[in-house]
């Protein structure tokens, strides 16, 4: 049941090409960045993403793109990476644009073991009547198009049909976990970290604070360790290794100022 491993280049070794890979995180928040450069560092290359988003350019799933490590992506943000754009724009890289609901669900229903699911959101637009560009050729035609979903009306309103996803493998960040692989995600990193880990077939969990069995209380448990089979310990630097993607700052007025 210790399902520690010495560290994050051995979690990721079995990781081949061509593997399909959830990945959690949400922006910047909650990225298995360890997991990520382990896995840039090993070579490994023609990779098949689900994320939410792609990583900034120089961090995240950025690493890996950057690299031309990643041969197709499912996700639902991309505008925050320019590499992403350049690489999709020329044809270098496969990408399904999902609604970021519906992404979440399709992690949730692989992992459930549901197939497939009927949804409302997508109907009337080109997620449901298909001919969004998966893949541009280098000449800027579509060289592959989504093909049109089943729709069905439930309640007198039409749905779409949307498929369960599972992939080869998941990398995710928690906040807290022990070693039988039970964790326990904060804030904004809990958005598709426990549905990515759901979603892999053989999970890998970078914790920044890796407690004993029995030190989590079981209503606080976020995501069961049966769906963990490895946890990587991170280092007090790598688990305060937080960048923040957008920095905003407010600056109160002066004193006596206030009003004018």
């Amino acid at each position: 049941m210790n399902k520690v491993r010495d560290s994050a280049a051995e979690a990721v070794a079995d990781i081949p090409d061509g593997a399909s890979l959830a990945v959690g995180g949400f922006g910047l928040s909650g990225v298995p960045e360890v997991l990520v450069r382990a896995l840039h560092e090993r070579g490994t290359a023609g990779l098949e993403v689900v994320s939410n988003n792609c990583g900034v350019d120089g961090r995240g799933l950025g690493v890996l793109l950057a690299a031309g490590r990643i041969a197709r992506v499912t996700g639902s943000y991309v505008g925050e990476n320019k590499e992403f754009a350049r690489q999709y724009l020329s044809g270098e890289l496969e990408v399904e644009l999902t609604p970021q609901g519906t992404l979440a669900e399709r992690l949730r229903a692989g992992g459930a073991g549901i197939p497939a699911f009927f949804t409302p959101a997508g109907v009337g637009t080109q997620v449901a009547s298909g001919g969004l560009p998966w893949r541009y050729a280098p000449d800027g035609s579509v060289a592959v198009a989504s093909l049109p979903k089943e729709t069905r009306d439930f309640g007198g309103r039409p749905h779409v049909l949307e498929h369960g996803i599972t992939t080869d493998f998941a990398l995710v960040r928690a906040w807290r976990g022990d070693r039988h692989g039970n964790l326990v995600f904060r804030r904004a990193a809990a958005n598709f970290n426990p549905l990515a880990a759901m979603a892999g077939r053989v999970t890998v969990a970078e914790v920044e604070e890796l407690v004993e069995p029995g030190e989590l209380p079981p209503d606080a448990v976020h995501l069961p360790g049966i769906y963990v089979q490895r946890v990587v310990a991170l280092t007090a630097g790598e688990a305060a290794d937080k960048p923040i993607e957008r920095l905003s700052l407010s600056v109160s007025p002066a004193p006596g100022k206030a009003g004018d």
